[in-house]
Formats: C-alpha cells, structure tokens, sequence
C-alpha cells in the first residue's frame, strides 16, 4: 500500500511537472523522482540500489521540470542530491530517512542545477550582445571606406 501511493502520488505530481519549465518545478521533479527511484531501486538491489535509483530518478524529474536550456544542469544537480541525500537520510535515519533525504536533496540539487544553468545562459547572452549597452559614441566612423587605396599611394617604376 505504501508503494502504491507514493507512486500515485509521484505521477500525478510529475504530470503537472511536465508542462511547466522552472526553477521550482525541476526542484520538485528532483525530489519525487528521488523518492520514487529509491523506492524502486530499494525493492531491486538493497541500500546501493536505493542509492543508485535515486541518482537515477532525481536527474530524470529534474529534467523534465527544468527549462529546456538548462536540463543536463538541472539533472546532473538532482542525480548527484538525490544520491547524497539518499545515502546521507539512510545513515541518519534508515529507510524513511533515505527517502527524506533523496527528497531534500533532489530538490535542492534539481533546482540549483536549473538555476545555475540558467543564470549561465544570462551571463553568456549579456556578454555576446553588445547591442543593448554599448555606447555607440566611441565608435568612430568618419565615413570613407576605401580599403587599400586609402592613403592614395601611386608607385612608379
């Protein structure tokens, strides 16, 4: 029954998911594919399989929630919470404190990864364009474009 719900759950949530692109929705995909893949990975290999479902299932729900840009931030972020979380909950608190901490750390690492992606993407437009906020007074152009024949030189033999 636990399963049961906590699939339900995770689907239902993840559908809403998918549509959107955000910070808050890579964050939330992180976390439940998180606990839905230590769930899984839990009932197939034991604690490493928990830990391994986990990376898995946080870096596929934070790529579905995150912007389409910054989705290999997003889920490199959610794999590497996810797992830790995973991992950090089971020795703090045993099975329940595994599917916490893949919660926590999904979500935070789903969300970090989308918006570090993001506010990457922002630096490198800000840098290329140039159009915005260049100050086209210092760029002096008197008009005369004559390439080579500038300086109106005639060599004699």
């Amino acid at each position: 029954m636990k399963y049961s719900s906590i699939l339900l759950l995770s689907l239902s949530l993840l559908s809403g998911v998918a549509s959107a692109g955000g910070t808050t929705e890579a964050g939330i995909g992180g976390a439940l594919g998180g606990v839905l893949g230590s769930v899984v990975g839990q009932s197939i290999g034991g604690s490493t399989g928990s830990a391994i479902g986990a990376g898995l299932g946080g870096a596929a729900g934070s790529a579905v929630g995150a912007d389409k840009r910054s989705r290999g931030e997003a889920a490199i972020g959610g794999a590497l919470g996810a797992a830790g979380g995973n991992v950090v909950g089971r020795s703090l608190g045993g099975t329940n404190g595994s599917l916490i901490g893949a919660a926590a750390g999904g979500g935070a690492g789903g969300a970090l990864g989308n918006y570090m992606g993001n506010k990457a993407d922002d630096d490198d437009r800000h840098y290329r364009d140039r159009g915005r906020g260049y100050d086209r007074r210092y760029a002096h152009d008197r008009g005369h474009h004559y390439g080579h024949r500038k300086h109106k030189r005639h060599w004699r033999d």
